[in-house]
C-alpha cells in the first residue's frame, strides 16, 4: 500500500478525499495546517472551526490525525506578499500561490520527511501521468490511476470533470515534482456526486457549507485587512475625461472593473477603469467604457512547459471564467510574453494569474504584469 498524508481543511471535498483512498487500500493518515489565526478577530477567521471538523471526520473513519503549523512560514510568504503587492497596486491571487508555496511545497516536504509516498488534497483537478496515452484516456478515472509515479517533465495538470468546481487554474504554479507527488482523489467526479457520497457513508461534515472565503482571511474583507498594515493615501477620482469626481481613501486597495468602495453620487454605476500610481488617481466610467475592455496583455514569472507560438490556445485570467481563445508571442524583453485575446477581455488586472490551456491541460501560468 502507498502511504498517504490527506490535507484536510473541515469540508466535505478533503474529507470524501480521505473516505476513498481508504476504501481503495492506501495506508491514509490526515493532517490539518495550521496556516493563519486571525488573533485581532479571533470569531471571523474559519481556523478554528476547521480543525475541529477535520478531527470528527479523522475520527470517524478511525484513521490518525495530526496539526502542522506553518503560521511563521505564512506569514513570510503569503501574507507578507499580499501586503506587498498591494502596495506595489498591483492585486494579488493568495490562493494560487497557497497552493505551491504551502500545501504543495512546506505540506509535501514534510509528508515525504516522515516516510509518506505523497499527499492528496480535495481539489477539482486531474494529473495525468506520462505512461498514460491519450488514446487510452486512463485520466484519473479510478483511484488506482492517480497513484504516485516517477517524477517527469511530461506530468500534466488537467482540469476537474466538473466545470463549475475545476479548481486547475489555482493549482496552475505546481511543478512537475509536486504533481507527481500528489493525488487528487475527487478530480473525476462531480460536486454532486461528492455530496451523496459523503451522505451514504455518514460523514459528520457532510452537510457544512462550502468555505467563501479566501484561504487565509476569513469573514473579514480585504479593505479591512489591508487597513491593519497599511497607511491610508487619499487622492482623486477621475471620469474618463480627467475631471475630478470624488475622493479616495487609498487607491491600491481598488482594482480594475471594481464597482464596490467608490464614493461618487447619482448617475449610472461606475467601475474602476485605470489607475494612476504617480499622481495617486483612480479612473472611473460606466461598464460600456471602451478602457474596461483590452485585447492583449503582458506577461510574466511563468511556470510550465513552454507552449508553441502562434497556436491557438484557450486562457482564464481569473477562477470560472470560460476559457478565451489567444496566441502568445515572445515580447521584445525576452523574460516576458504578450497574449493576443480573439475577442476582448473585462477588466485585466495586474498581479492576477493568467492560466494558458492546451484543451484540457493547463501548459503554462504567468503572473499578470
Amino acid at each position: 500500500m502507498k502511504k498517504i498524508l490527506v490535507g484536510l481543511s473541515g469540508g466535505v471535498d478533503s474529507a470524501v478525499s480521505a473516505l476513498l483512498l481508504k476504501e481503495q487500500g492506501y495506508d491514509v493518515s490526515c493532517g490539518f495546517m495550521i496556516n493563519y489565526l486571525d488573533e485581532e478577530n479571533p470569531g471571523t477567521c474559519p481556523t478554528l472551526a476547521d480543525i475541529e471538523e477535520a478531527k470528527k471526520v479523522a475520527n470517524y473513519l478511525e484513521l490518525p490525525f495530526y496539526t502542522f503549523d506553518y503560521r511563521d512560514e505564512y506569514e513570510k510568504r503569503i501574507v507578507n506578499y499580499i501586503y506587498e503587492e498591494y502596495a506595489k497596486w498591483r492585486t494579488p491571487n493568495p490562493d494560487v500561490f497557497c497552493n505551491n508555496l504551502v500545501k504543495f511545497d512546506l505540506f509535501l516536504e514534510e509528508a515525504l520527511s516522515l516516510g509518506f509516498d505523497g499527499i492528496a488534497t480535495g481539489h477539482y483537478a486531474r494529473i495525468r501521468h506520462p505512461e498514460w496515452n491519450e488514446g487510452s484516456r486512463r485520466i484519473q478515472e479510478n483511484l488506482d490511476s492517480s497513484a504516485m509515479h516517477q517524477n517527469d517533465d511530461t506530468t500534466k495538470l488537467l482540469k476537474g470533470i466538473d466545470p463549475n468546481k475545476d479548481q486547475s487554474y489555482f493549482l496552475s504554479r505546481l511543478s512537475p515534482f509536486q504533481l507527481s507527488k500528489a493525488i487528487f482523489p475527487i478530480g473525476h467526479l462531480l460536486k454532486s456526486e461528492v455530496r451523496e457520497i459523503a451522505k451514504k457513508a455518514w460523514l459528520p461534515n457532510a452537510e457544512r457549507k462550502d468555505s467563501q472565503w479566501l484561504c487565509f482571511i476569513g469573514k473579514v474583507s480585504m479593505k479591512e485587512f489591508l487597513e491593519r498594515r497599511l497607511e491610508k493615501k487619499p487622492g482623486n477620482i477621475l471620469d474618463n475625461t480627467g475631471k475630478v469626481v470624488g475622493v479616495h481613501e487609498w487607491a491600491f486597495t481598488y482594482t480594475i472593473g471594481q464597482r464596490k468602495w467608490i464614493k461618487v453620487g447619482g448617475g449610472p454605476a461606475l467601475f474602476v477603469i485605470a489607475k494612476d500610481v504617480k499622481n495617486n488617481t483612480i479612473t472611473v466610467w460606466t461598464e460600456a467604457e471602451l478602457a474596461l475592455y483590452t485585447s492583449s496583455c503582458t506577461l510574466g514569472e511563468w511556470t510550465g512547459t513552454r507552449p508553441e507560438a502562434w497556436k491557438k490556445y484557450g486562457a482564464k485570467i481569473r477562477y470560472r471564467q470560460d476559457d478565451q481563445e489567444c496566441q502568445w508571442t515572445m515580447s521584445s524583453e525576452q523574460w516576458t510574453i504578450d497574449i493576443q485575446f480573439t475577442s476582448p477581455q473585462r477588466a485585466i488586472t495586474s498581479g492576477q494569474i493568467c492560466v494558458l490551456y492546451d484543451g484540457e491541460s493547463v501548459a503554462w501560468s504567468w503572473i499578470i504584469l
